[in-house]
Order: structure tokens, then C-alpha cells, then sequence
């Protein structure tokens, strides 16, 4: 699971050589246009972001990948599943979020029907997909999920997919 190859990409583990790629992604205002939490500000707490992702890998053995296409060291985007508490379940929450560069080419689609491979079996799958969001929808349903009803997460009205 630390590694997967898909048709197009190499998924693997993240690791601290890739802070400065999950900041450029996750400072970037166009990355962060359906996020209630905005562009992550400093470099400091991309840190904290990825920080706690590692620590997804070493206490439970899964977690979120940097997508790189094969032999190439950019980072594409981020995304995988990871542990999360949802309604007193910990379900496994399907993330993903590529560069700008990488919108409109599948990638996000090819990650989220890989980490779904991967879950299988593990726990629920879920997506927490805010309101207005069409293009992760879109990602959620191509991958298999489907919308399951509204809810509220973190305040924010979104609908939950389920795999």
C-alpha cells in the first residue's frame, strides 16, 4: 500500500521531502476555491498537515500518497485515504487534491478508483464533498462512490459519498 502503481502514475507514500509540493498544492488559492479552511498560509503549517499524515502511516499503516507521473520527481497532488472519525465511526476518508497543471487529465479519478482498491475491505470509504464542489463530485461518482445525503461537516454543508 506504500506504493501503487496505476495506469499513469506512481502513488507513493508521502515522506518529509515533500513539504515544499503539499505547500505549493495546498497554498495555492485555485487548489483551495471549495475549502472552507482556505489556502494553507505558511510554510509551518503545511508541516503540520504533513506531520500528521506521516503519523497516519506509522500508526496505522495507511494514508494519503504524493501522485508523481513514472520517472518524473514533481509532485502532481495528494490524495489516498486515511483514518478519520465521522458520526462516532472511524471511516476511511477519500481525499484528493492535484495542481492546477493536473486538473482535467484524470489523474484525480486514477488516484481515487486506486485508493479504493486499497480500502476495500479495510472500512467504510466515505467523501465529504461540499456544496458547490462539481468537479470532486464528478471525481467521486466516475470512482464509484455515490451520494449518500447532506450533512454537515466541520459547519460546512457538503454531501456524503459512500463506495
Amino acid at each position: 500500500m506504500e506504493v501503487v502503481r496505476t495506469e499513469r502514475m506512481v502513488l507513493s507514500r508521502v515522506r518529509p521531502e515533500d513539504l515544499e509540493a503539499v505547500h505549493e498544492i495546498h497554498s495555492d488559492p485555485r487548489t483551495n476555491v471549495h475549502s472552507s479552511a482556505g489556502p494553507t498560509v505558511d510554510m509551518e503549517a503545511s508541516l503540520v498537515m504533513l506531520d500528521l499524515w506521516l503519523a497516519d502511516w506509522a500508526e496505522r499503516g495507511i494514508g494519503y500518497w504524493a501522485a508523481r507521473l513514472p520517472e518524473r520527481p514533481q509532485v502532481l497532488g495528494i490524495g489516498g485515504l486515511r483514518y478519520a472519525p465521522l458520526e462516532g465511526e472511524d471511516v476511511l476518508h477519500l481525499y484528493y487534491r492535484f495542481r492546477p497543471t493536473a486538473w482535467g487529465h484524470g489523474y484525480a479519478t486514477e488516484l481515487a478508483r486506486a485508493a479504493l482498491r486499497v480500502g476495500r475491505g479495510l472500512g467504510t470509504v466515505v467523501a465529504l464533498i461540499g456544496d458547490g464542489n462539481e468537479p470532486s463530485r464528478r471525481v467521486a461518482e466516475k470512482a464509484g462512490l455515490h451520494r449518500e445525503r447532506p450533512i454537515r461537516y466541520g459547519g460546512v454543508p457538503s454531501d456524503l459519498y459512500v463506495a
